[in-house]
């Protein structure tokens, strides 16, 4: 435990990729395999669910510290992150600092602790801090809450698992698909297998490969060269997946390399007339007969969060896989084939309508009046892949332009709205409130002062009249926490703390002052929220410091905008 918590602390501290590498690296090198294996779960993004409740762990460090809560939440809106915070309240450890490996760490103190009494495991948290310093105390509530985040990419834990083992890069990541996947436990023989540098230890039957990303296209398209040189895809808004079909089964996985069984069975009963040998890359869609186009994602989002599938569900949410890139056919990997090659034995595959269609153009402004319809045709967007394309990991460029796809999104649909909630950020930002929540009026304002009147209401701390559906107010809809420069973060957090109204946790409510525009990919109707709406990648475009408070949207705004 103490040497993958002084990993972490390496990592944290550094923003050097070579460092980072340099540290991997040398764990790698030296740790034990089943406290290897462990580390590869956590750096490669795998999460535990959350053993213990923060309110326990909080109550339990407040006993040990000896200090009040109010203290400890002192504490807490100072630091910002509640591992730390617990990690700086606790005392010294008494005797010498438990040793023991990460694996054992997991695998007999802290998996064992979801389901148990709450005393039982506030009596267990006491005995782990009590033998651990303050890097292993956060490092363990971070692990305990499911909250685990270090600063690098799976691509970088790649390379340095890669160097260790001295073997090429591309061979580990393809074993490392599906590592994180919560239904196998990391294991010291799993991970003397990864990096077995005998060519025999293949992947097994139903591992996926690599997902190939694409780069977000912000230049003129012209300035990829040849039009004629690319093929024009729709681009889709589900969830993209990998069907594989091997040894007389089929696997469905998540870009997010999680194993999808049983999610969709109608996808599931499609690929068993796959031939044996076969991956696809594509996209998972709401997609009903006859319909013109796929339903929105907040439809999709029905499927993904329920546990069982119930008939009306399926009739009324019926998904479909739509292909678009063969990986390997025959049991022979295509990847490293063009493009244009792996499209044409797409198309002798499968039929038609389980293909994503190419969209026709001769050059950049016919491509650019098709992308005009994206919307329309409820798609985000057009995505571009060169010809002779090979199909990458990552989101990584081999050869230049030649070897990218690109996405070439519509233009994000935006709304003005107000700040109304804020929270601090993560991390660096710790201290810095970066998190915020954003309303718009339930109907147009008549004019500046009776949107003042709802200002000043909500400063006297005044509820918005219920009797009255017209009464004016502010409707939250939106998070966001990304879009702003750090500067401006640090003038938006000062109007922040001049304007606080109330605080709620780590949550301030503030006097509705600022004006916001926001950008979003998508937006639908939600009955989960007050709203009525609900909003896709939600990020700040601006402050708008020019536009006044009554003049910010509506809700009736916001639903013309979902409208099909």
């Amino acid at each position: 435990m103490r040497r993958f918590a002084q990993l972490y602390q390496s990592l944290d501290a550094s923003t050097a990729t070579n460092d980072k590498l340099a540290a991997l690296q040398a764990y790698f090198a030296a740790a034990p395999a089943d406290d290897a294996a462990w580390a590869v779960y956590f750096l490669a993004g795998g999460k535990p669910r959350q053993v213990v409740p923060t309110a326990l762990m909080r109550e339990t460090a407040c006993a040990m510290a000896g200090i009040d809560d109010w203290l400890f939440e002192a504490c807490y809106q100072a630091v910002g992150d509640l591992a730390e915070t617990i990690a700086h309240v606790l005392p010294p450890p008494a005797g010498a600092v438990d040793d023991a490996g990460l694996a054992e760490w997991v695998e007999q103190r802290l998996l064992p602790l979801r389901g148990l009494p709450p005393a039982e495991q506030a009596a267990r948290l006491r005995q782990a801090w009590s033998v651990l310093d303050a890097t292993g105390r956060f490092l363990l509530v971070k692990l305990i809450g499911g909250g685990f985040r270090v600063g690098v990419s799976k691509l970088l834990v790649t390379r340095a698992l890669a160097a260790v083992a001295g073997l090429d890069a591309k061979q580990v990541a393809q074993r490392l698909m599906g590592w994180t996947d919560a239904r196998r436990a990391p294991t010291a023989a799993r991970y003397r297998a990864l990096l077995d540098p005998d060519t025999a230890a293949q992947a097994e039957a139903g591992q996926p490969y690599p997902f190939f990303l694409a780069h977000p296209l912000q230049a003129e398209p012209r300035s990829l060269g040849d039009a004629a040189d690319w093929i024009a895809e729709w681009k889709y808004d589900g969830i993209r997946a990998q069907v594989v079909r091997r040894a007389g089964q089929c696997w469905i996985w998540s870009r997010g390399e999680e194993l999808m069984a049983g999610r969709f069975p109608e996808i599931e009963a499609w690929a068993q007339a796959l031939p044996d040998g076969t991956v696809l890359d594509g996209e998972v869609l709401v997609w009903p007969d006859g319909a013109p186009a796929p339903a929105a994602f907040n439809v999709l989002q029905q499927r993904i969060t329920r546990k069982t599938l119930p008939k009306k569900l399926l009739a009324e949410a019926p998904v479909r896989f739509l292909a678009y890139d063969l990986l390997e056919s025959d049991g022979t990997d295509r990847r490293g084939e063009p493009q244009h090659q792996r499209r044409a034995r797409l198309e002798a595959l499968l039929p038609v309508r389980d293909v994503s269609p190419r969209v026709s153009g001769p050059d950049w402004p016919a491509l650019t009046a098709a992308r005009a319809e994206s919307r329309a045709r409820g798609v985000e967007g057009l995505m571009l892949k060169h010809r002779d394309a090979h199909y990458g990991q990552g989101r990584t460029k081999a050869d230049g332009a030649s070897s990218a796809w690109w996405k070439w999104k519509v233009d994000p649909l935006t709304a003005d709205a107000v700040l109304v909630y804020a929270q601090a950020g993560h991390g660096r930002r710790a201290s810095v409130y970066t998190d915020y929540t954003f309303a718009v009026w339930n109907r147009p304002p008549h004019d500046a002062a009776e949107a003042q009147a709802v200002v000043d209401a909500i400063a006297r701390r005044e509820p918005a009249p219920r009797d009255d559906p017209q009464a004016l107010q502010l409707v939250p809809f939106a998070k966001a926490y990304s879009g702003l420069t750090d500067a401006e973060f640090a003038a938006v957090d000062k109007v922040i703390r001049a304007t606080t109204l109330e605080k709620f946790g780590p949550v301030r409510s503030v006097r509705p002052t600022l004006v916001f525009e926001l950008g979003f990919e998508g937006i639908g109707p939600s009955p989960r929220h007050k709203s009525g709406i609900a909003v896709r990648f939600p990020r700040m475009l601006r402050l708008r410091r020019d536009k006044p408070l009554h003049e910010a949207d509506t809700l009736e705004t916001l639903r013309q905008l979902s409208a099909p």
